[in-house]
This record gives structure tokens, sequence and C-alpha cells, in this order.
């Protein structure tokens, strides 16, 4: 880290003094490397998986000429002598050879899929043709106007011989599996799972289920957490709540370390007087990254154990999932092998005002995306801040990003809105 950001033990500190949003990317980008190892899986296994080397086609796609439709295959060039007035001379039917060359001046019944035969270039729709029978032969008359080779799909017209199909570090998508699946591919490479060891701290903290003491608090964290790991597909390990305490915290957390690939914790981030994580992970290992100048979110953390990973969140939930979002996710995709995955940004008029906003510190609202009188799509923030209010996450589209030098935001003014789509997180 640079000698002018030093790391941060004052938490009163003005936001000037922390790091800033994109600081802390750069930091991030910097330090993580692919850690997880690599085996094949059954591409029916691979959805969501993080490819470990390049895929590319063995051979063209399609492997040869084939009708796109169902109809009448001829020669363009005998339209003019026939009038379009073609001898039937044979059936072709989809997964069959084709036998012979087509005559001169015949066309035959094609269906989609079907191998276009030597001699034929051009696919007429069985829609746009009649059929005719005369003197105990049975005829097509094909319709003007088709372009020579139409409904023709070419050989190698979706991927030729030797295109680099899927690149690696590539999250494999359903589109990716079905272009792999048509090259006759039935195994890739892969990454491992990250392996997450997951842990919330507080003495207030208590699992669903539970009796609730009075001040105590049930754990949220832990579900939002862990379905946010799973969407990216880390192999979680649940640590259940830890105490507020220094011994018992540093026991589980050089524990974890040793078996894991990164640690997630939730709680006890800050400097106070019960919050001994950030002490803890000190002691064990080295901080790279504390106190960010954005809203929610100030007290996250980021070091490492020997070669784990170390992810501190805050304890507040819309805190903790901005947070997981904006650089927790980017992480564990490097760690798996992946990109440093950021979000796309999308500029919508506000929907909104804010009379006075605090510079030098960027800040992420929860947006939900509406139309106004004149049928634009604007966006609305979350009339309440609180980062502990769920409801927020739960009926927001996205997260509005307001930069550091802004001071306010105006009505229709364009501000840059996170779908949380782009995040990976299907629409409500």
């Amino acid at each position: 880290m640079p000698s002018s950001r030093r790391l941060i033990d004052d938490c009163f500190l003005h936001d000037k003094d922390r790091l800033r949003h994109q600081e802390a990317l750069e930091i991030l980008k910097s330090r993580v490397s692919p850690v997880s190892g690599k085996e094949t899986v059954p591409l029916a296994q691979a959805a969501g998986r993080i490819l470990a080397e390049a895929v590319v086609a063995p051979h063209d796609v399609p492997g040869a000429d084939n009708a796109a439709v169902d109809g009448y295959v001829f020669c363009h060039a005998d339209h003019a002598e026939t009038g379009g007035f073609f001898l039937l001379q044979t059936r072709i039917a989809a997964g069959h050879p084709v036998e012979t060359p087509l005559r001169p001046g015949a066309a035959a019944r094609i269906f989609t899929g079907a191998l276009i035969p030597p001699g034929a270039d051009t696919v007429a729709m069985q829609e746009d043709c009649e059929t005719h029978a005369q003197d105990g032969q049975s005829f097509v008359i094909v319709p003007q106007g088709l372009k020579p080779g139409a409904n023709r799909r070419r050989a190698g017209e979706d991927l030729t011989a030797g295109t680099e199909i899927v690149v690696p570090g590539t999250r494999l998508r359903p589109q990716d599996l079905a272009a792999i699946a048509s090259t006759g591919m039935a195994q890739v490479p892969v990454h491992m799972p990250v392996r997450v060891a997951l842990m919330s701290t507080g003495d207030e903290i208590r699992r669903p289920g539970e009796s609730l003491p009075p001040g105590g608090v049930y754990d949220s964290n832990h579900f939002l957490l862990r379905a946010l790991l799973e969407e990216i597909g880390a192999s979680v390990t649940d640590y259940g709540v830890l105490a507020d305490d220094a011994d018992t915290l540093q026991a589980t957390l050089s524990q974890a370390a040793a078996s894991h690939d990164a640690i997630l914790t939730t709680g006890g981030a800050s400097r106070g007087e019960e919050d001994h994580m950030v002490t803890a992970l000190d002691t064990l290992g080295s901080r790279h990254m504390w106190q960010l100048a954005i809203k929610p979110g100030r007290p996250m953390s980021f070091g490492q154990i020997g070669d784990c990973v170390t992810l501190g969140l805050p304890g507040n939930p819309v805190a903790a999932m901005i947070c997981f979002l904006l650089y927790v996710r980017p992480v564990l995709s490097v760690l798996g092998g992946g990109a440093f995955l950021e979000p796309r940004r999308f500029q919508i008029p506000a929907n909104f005002a804010v009379a006075a906003k605090k510079p030098d510190r960027r800040e992420f609202y929860r947006g939900i995306l509406e139309r106004d009188s004149d049928g634009r799509t604007v966006v609305r923030k979350f009339d309440r801040d609180g980062s502990g209010l769920i409801t927020g996450l739960r009926e927001a589209d996205g997260l509005i990003e307001i930069p550091e030098a802004a001071t306010e935001v105006t009505e229709g003014q364009l501000v840059d809105f996170l779908p949380f789509a782009e995040f990976g997180l299907s629409p409500r």
C-alpha cells in the first residue's frame, strides 16, 4: 500500500482520511489472485462454475449446410428455366445422409436441420409453396422473389473449427453450455469452488428458532450472506455466532484460516471496547484495508491470515449486503479463477432530491425503478436511510451511486444506477 495511505486506527477520523471507493477496489485488485484448484466435470454439472481452460471448437458448427426451415430445396439458378415448376425428386429428413445429388430442374422436400443435397442451394418455406400432381409425378411450385441461399444454414455459420468458444475465467451460463454442447464436448475443466468460512459475531446475536434475550437480535446476516455466497458457487462452512471474546475469536479465526480460502465475518468491525474482530485479525495476520469513505459500509475490512483472505463486513444488514456486492463478490470471483467483477452503471433520471450530501464520501442509496407521468423510467430513493432496514433491500431494484464530489441531488438529474441484476441477483 502506498505510504500516503496508512492503515487507519482512529475510527473518528474524517471521511477525507478514509479510503475512497475506487482506492479500495484498486487495493483489492492488486492483492488477490486465483487460489482454487481445477477439476473436470460433466457438462450437466457445469452451470455456474468458472471455466479453468479455454474451450475451442474441434470442428465447424454446423458441420454441413442444412435447411433452416421445413420446405423445398432447389438450385436457385434453375428457377428461371423451370418458371418455378420443379419435379419433386426425393424427401430429405434431418439426421439422414443425402444419397444422391439433386438433378437439374428438380427439387426435394426437406425438413429443418436436414442436409442440403449437392446441386441445391436455396430453401423455400413450405407455406409459400404449392404441390401439384401430373401424369403420376409430383411437382412443387416455388414462388419468385427468393434470394440465392435463402433459408440455408451454412457449415461453420455459428462456429468454425479452432474458434475459442469460452475463455478461461468465465462463469458458465446456460448459453455457454449450449455452445459447448453444440461441439459434442461432454466434459469441461472448471475451478473448484472457493472455500469460505462464514461467521457472525456478537453476544446479542441469536439464530432463528432460539429464544431471544432482552436486547437480542436474530442473525439475518448469516442467511443473507450464505445465500449470496451460494449464488456465486462458493462452498460455505458455517462457524455459527461467535461471542464478543478476544480469545474465542482468535482461536476460531486461526482454525478457519487453516482450511479455507477466505473468511467472511459480520460485526465487531469497529473499534469499540467490545469489537474484538479487528484486533484478532491484526494479531493473527495483516490488514490491507479498513475504514472506507462510503455510506453505508464504513468499517469494511480486508486482510489475510497466512494464505487465507479475511473480509470483515459491518453488522448492519444493508451495509453488509452492499459491501458484499461491491467488494466481497469480486474478490471471491478472482480467488475462484474468475474476473474481478464490477457492475455496469446506467444513468437514469432521479425521481427524488437530496438537499445536502456530505462531500468526500460515496453514498449508495437503495433505488426503486418506476415510471413518471411522461412514461419515462426514473429511479426513486427508498425513503429511509437506516442501514438496518432490510425492507429497503427487498423493495429495491438496485443501488443509486452518488460520487464523492456531489453535495446534493436534484430531481431530474441523471444518477448512476446499479441494477441488482448486475450482481447476479434476480429482479423482484
